[in-house]
């Protein structure tokens, strides 16, 4: 959940002009979309306690109401989707059609994407090898979305993503967040179960969205219970 300037304002009982210097002079964490800017509660909280910043006992209710875990990967698939045969015959072909296919609001600007996309690969390849890559921003996307996602995008072609171990990509994942903190650890959770190595043969296959979301809970519920034992080795 993200607060507008005005509505964490409301809870500190001050102006709107007064947030933006606190902003501005006493580092209040913010996270800029499209130029506008956007609060989110549990930081909010945590920066007024530590400043000693009276604050309304509501901004406590909504950080709570924030979750402090990501929801389980396979349900962050379900929302972004899985497509198949994504066209592209070179690198930017195949961003463009993929950020096509990207599950956006229709306020949400795709050439932007692409741009800070392009910009990032422009700076070093995002292939982690093993024909997978996971395009991303050096600061993360964060937009202005009612819940994270991930998208993931089987290409028709692998196309080469300049990879350091020079395979081309055949799989690729982007995870689209609403928090900075949320990002990073969405890209722990993809980081884990991309480790196991029967899901990285479904992604060569281009196999059935069905048996990819399968074998990632599977992956997932046994972490969690303790008991995974899949098949796993280092990427590369």
């Amino acid at each position: 959940m993200q607060l507008t300037v005005r509505e964490a304002a409301s809870y500190f009982g001050v102006n709107e002009p007064t947030l933006r210097r606190w902003i501005s002079q006493r580092g209040l964490p913010v996270h800029e979309v499209y130029e506008r800017i956007y609060l989110n509660p549990l930081e909010l909280w945590e920066w007024a306690v530590e400043h000693g910043i009276p604050v309304s006992r509501g901004l406590l209710e909504t950080a709570r109401r924030s979750p402090d875990e990501p929801p389980r990967l396979v349900d962050l698939l379900r929302a972004g989707g899985i497509f198949h045969d994504v066209e592209g015959a070179t690198k930017p072909d195949a961003l463009r059609a993929f950020v096509d296919r990207l599950p956006l609001p229709p306020e949400q600007d795709r050439a932007f994407v692409l741009s800070v996309l392009e910009a990032r690969e422009a700076m070093g390849s995002t292939a982690i090898g093993d024909g997978i890559a996971i395009p991303h921003v050096r600061n993360p996307i964060v937009l202005h979305v009612e819940e994270p996602f991930v998208t993931l995008g089987l290409l028709r072609h692998p196309v080469d993503f300049d990879a350091p171990d020079g395979r081309p990509v055949h799989a690729v994942f982007l995870v689209v967040s609403t928090t900075v903190p949320g990002h990073l650890r969405i890209l722990g959770q993809l980081a884990f179960v991309l480790r196991d190595a029967t899901l990285r043969r479904l992604l060569l296959a281009s196999a059935a969205a069905d048996e990819i979301l399968g074998r990632i809970e599977l992956v997932e519920t046994n972490y969690r219970t303790g008991s995974y034992a899949a098949s796993k080795s280092p990427i590369g």
